[in-house]
C-alpha cells in the first residue's frame, strides 16, 4: 500500500505538517512532484497501471494530519491511497464501518462511525429527533467533544442512492458561505446512509411560520429582513459565484433553518443541479413541493436558476405575510398566496397583505419586500430578476417603484394544465401511460 501525494514542489510539501504512522499498518510513501512528471512539452508523463482511489477518510484522517490551512492543502495536494497489481499490500484495510465510495472524498470530509453518530443520537432516540422528511429523518446529536449536530438519516426507501449522496457531501464540503448549511461529514453502513451538519438551534423557518405565539412574538420585522436578505446571499453565491453553478430546486421554509441569532442558512442540497458553464438549462424530472415551483418547471422539467427564483419569491410572500404558498379555509376553501398576493396588487392593496402581527407604523418596506416577491415569481422567467439583482432590490441599491409586475404564473393555471395533459394523453393514445406532472414533495 502507497500513499501518493502530489506537490508542486518540496518546498511546498515542507510547508505542511507532518505525515504521521498508524502502527499497526505498513506502507511506503511515493511522492510525485509536478515538476518532475512534466516533460518538456508541458504535458504529464501517464502513470500506468496504477488505479487511484480514495477510500476510508477514517482511517485516512489518522494517517495524515491536516493543517490548518486546509484550503491551501487541498489547491496544492491532491491525495489518495494507490492500490494495484503492482503496489499491493499483504495487509488490508477494514473499512466496512465506514466505507465511501465515489471517485474524491475532500481532506476536509470527516467519515463518522455509525457506533459514534449512534451514540450521540441516543441511539436515534425519538426524543432527539427534531425533522422529518422525504429524504429521512434528522436528530439531535452530541459528539464526544460535546459540540452539537444535526444527524440527517436518509431512509432505505429514498431513492438517493450511492452517487447522490456522495454528490452531496462533494457540493457541500467544498461551498462555504455564511448563509449555507455547513456539511460536516457523513456515513456509510451497510444500507445506512447518513449526513451530518452543524447544528441550527432554531430549527427551520418553516417551524416559525406554522409555530406558537411564543416563538412567533420573537419574529419580528427586523428578524424577517434579515433572513430574507440572508437568503438571497446564498442564493446569490450558489447562483452565481460557485462553478458551477448550482440550482437548489426545492427552496421553501423546510428548507431554510436558523441559528441562534436567527441567521438564515439554506439547506438540503440533495436536490441540486449542477451546471457546466455551457449549459443554461436542464430537462430533469421535476422534483420539488407544489406551491413552489416554477411554471416551466412543473409543466415541461425545465430547469435554470430562475427556476430558484420563482421559489425564493415565494418564500418572500410566504415571510413577510405569515402565510403558508397553499392553505385551506373552512369558508374560502384552498388559498394561493401568489395568486392572492397578484389580486392585491392590481387593486393596489398589497399593505393589507402584510402580516397584522407586526403592527409596523411603516410598512413601506414590507410591501416593497412582496412586490419584490412578485417580480420573482412572474410566469415569463426571463421577466423574472437574476438573484443578484433581486437582492439589490432587497437591499434598496435598485429603485423598483417603476418597474411594473407582470402576470405572475398561478398555481391553478398549471394543475389546469396538468389535467389537460392528462385528458388528452388517455384520448389519443390509450395503450400508453398518461403525461402526467409529477409533483414530489421533500419535506
Amino acid at each position: 500500500m502507497f500513499l501518493v501525494i502530489y506537490a508542486s514542489s518540496y518546498i511546498e510539501f515542507l510547508c505542511f505538517s507532518p505525515i504521521y504512522y498508524k502502527q499497526n499498518f505498513q506502507f511506503k510513501i511515493l511522492i510525485i512532484f509536478e515538476n518532475i512528471i512534466h516533460n518538456s512539452n508541458g504535458t504529464s508523463t501517464e502513470l500506468k497501471q496504477i488505479n487511484v482511489w480514495i477510500k476510508a477518510v477514517l482511517f485516512f484522517k489518522d494517517c495524515l494530519k491536516p493543517p490548518i490551512n486546509i484550503q491551501k492543502f487541498q489547491e496544492i495536494m491532491k491525495i489518495g491511497f494507490v492500490c494495484s497489481k503492482c503496489f499491493s499490500s499483504s495487509q488490508g484495510i477494514n473499512i466496512s464501518d465506514n466505507s465511501f465510495s465515489g471517485e474524491a472524498i475532500l481532506l476536509d470530509v470527516h467519515a463518522f462511525s455509525y457506533n459514534e453518530l449512534k451514540a450521540a443520537t441516543n441511539n436515534f432516540s425519538s426524543s432527539n429527533k427534531i425533522g422529518e422528511g422525504g429524504f429521512g429523518s434528522v436528530y439531535k446529536g452530541k459528539l464526544r467533544d460535546g459540540s452539537n449536530v444535526a444527524v440527517k438519516v436518509l431512509s432505505i426507501q429514498s431513492t438517493q442512492g450511492d452517487k447522490e449522496f456522495m454528490s452531496e457531501i462533494a457540493s457541500l464540503t467544498n461551498i462555504t458561505h455564511h448563509n449555507l448549511l455547513r456539511l460536516y461529514g457523513g456515513c456509510i453502513n451497510g444500507p445506512s446512509r447518513i449526513l451530518v451538519y452543524e447544528y441550527m438551534e432554531n430549527n427551520s423557518l418553516s417551524y416559525i411560520l406554522l409555530g406558537g405565539e411564543k416563538i412567533k412574538s420573537k419574529f419580528n420585522w427586523d428578524v424577517r429582513r434579515q433572513i430574507c436578505l440572508g437568503i438571497a446571499c446564498g442564493r446569490t453565491y450558489i447562483h452565481e459565484d460557485v462553478k458551477p453553478h448550482i440550482v437548489h430546486r426545492d427552496i421553501k421554509p423546510s428548507n431554510i433553518v436558523l441559528d441562534k441569532d436567527f441567521n438564515p442558512k439554506i439547506s438540503d442540497f440533495g436536490l441540486s443541479k449542477l451546471f457546466p458553464e455551457d449549459i443554461t438549462h436542464v430537462t430533469t424530472r421535476v422534483a420539488g413541493t407544489l406551491g413552489y415551483l416554477a411554471p416551466e418547471y412543473a409543466i415541461s422539467g425545465r430547469l435554470t436558476r430562475k427556476s430558484d427564483v420563482y421559489s425564493f419569491g415565494v418564500l418572500l410572500l410566504e415571510i413577510v405575510s405569515g402565510k403558508s404558498a397553499i392553505d385551506f379555509d373552512l369558508e374560502l376553501g384552498e388559498f394561493f398566496l401568489v395568486e392572492k398576493a397578484w389580486e392585491m396588487y392590481k387593486e393596489d392593496k398589497l399593505v393589507h397583505l402584510v402580516d397584522s402581527k407586526l403592527q409596523l407604523k411603516n410598512l413601506e418596506e414590507a410591501v416593497r419586500f412582496l412586490k419584490i416577491g412578485l417580480l420573482c415569481v412572474q410566469e415569463k422567467c426571463s421577466l423574472r430578476p437574476h438573484m443578484s439583482m433581486a437582492n439589490r432590490m432587497l437591499s434598496n441599491e435598485i429603485n423598483i417603484d417603476c418597474i411594473a409586475v407582470n402576470q405572475p404564473a398561478l398555481l391553478t393555471n398549471i394543475m389546469d394544465v396538468k389535467i389537460a395533459r392528462r385528458g388528452s394523453s388517455s384520448h389519443h393514445h390509450h395503450h400508453s401511460k398518461p403525461s402526467e406532472i409529477r409533483f414530489l414533495s421533500f419535506t
